[in-house]
């Protein structure tokens, strides 16, 4: 019988997080000095669990919030799959009423099940679960990985939440995020079940 655990989390806080501006696919962030206690606080708490295997999106802020689990000697590997959602034209920037009125009205779309719709210059989160899928095959397939360790984006893990547990797409503001707020998924003969939501225990303390 196949199965893992998974330990999902979404990275640190970056100055665009904490500025609310857009950042997506397209910007590479580092973290910010909250964003390195989050990292800090977390390995503290989870240091103990022995990950066969770390996944990493290609920016570097979800490598920058793992690195002292690959500091370890951990292995890992960076999938473009894993990366956020592409925000298009506006990433990077702050946002306009004009654009939050743009963002509201795409994400009610979703919401009635248009998932297929992209923003301006950006993609779909049909686009983005299409490429998840092809990620969670490599991931899946590497059977001798039993407890793994997984740092993605906020929009991305409510995509990538469906495809686990076979939610509609328009269903994926069912689920919470927060920066180095964590995700325990077990896996077992196919099918996923999620243990904790959005746990933030372990940051206690260290002020957002």
């Amino acid at each position: 019988m196949k199965s893992k655990k998974i330990y999902l989390i979404r990275h640190g806080q970056t100055d665009f997080n904490k500025r609310g501006m857009v950042q997506g696919s397209g910007i590479d962030a580092p973290l910010n000095e909250t964003g390195r206690q989050q990292a800090n606080a977390f390995f503290n708490a989870y240091r103990d669990i022995s990950f066969d295997k770390i996944y990493i999106s290609t920016l570097q802020r979800t490598r920058q919030s793992v690195q002292p689990f690959l500091d370890l000697g951990i292995p890992h590997e960076k999938l473009s799959g894993l990366n956020e959602i592409n925000w298009g034209e506006k990433e990077g920037m702050a946002i306009s009423q004009e654009d939050h009125d743009y963002y509201l009205q795409m994400t009610k779309a979703w919401e009635n099940g248009q998932v297929d719709l992209s923003i301006a210059g950006g993609e779909s989160p049909l686009a983005v679960q299409n490429r998840q899928k092809v990620a969670l095959q490599h991931i899946l397939a590497n059977t001798e990985e039993q407890t793994i360790l997984i740092c993605m984006h906020g929009r991305a893990i409510r995509i990538l939440l469906c495809l686990l547990l076979n939610y509609h797409l328009k269903q994926m503001d069912t689920f919470p995020h927060s920066n180095l707020g964590l995700y325990k998924i077990n896996y077992v003969d196919t099918r996923f079940s999620v243990e904790w939501t959005n746990d933030t225990k372990h940051l206690n303390g260290i002020k957002h």
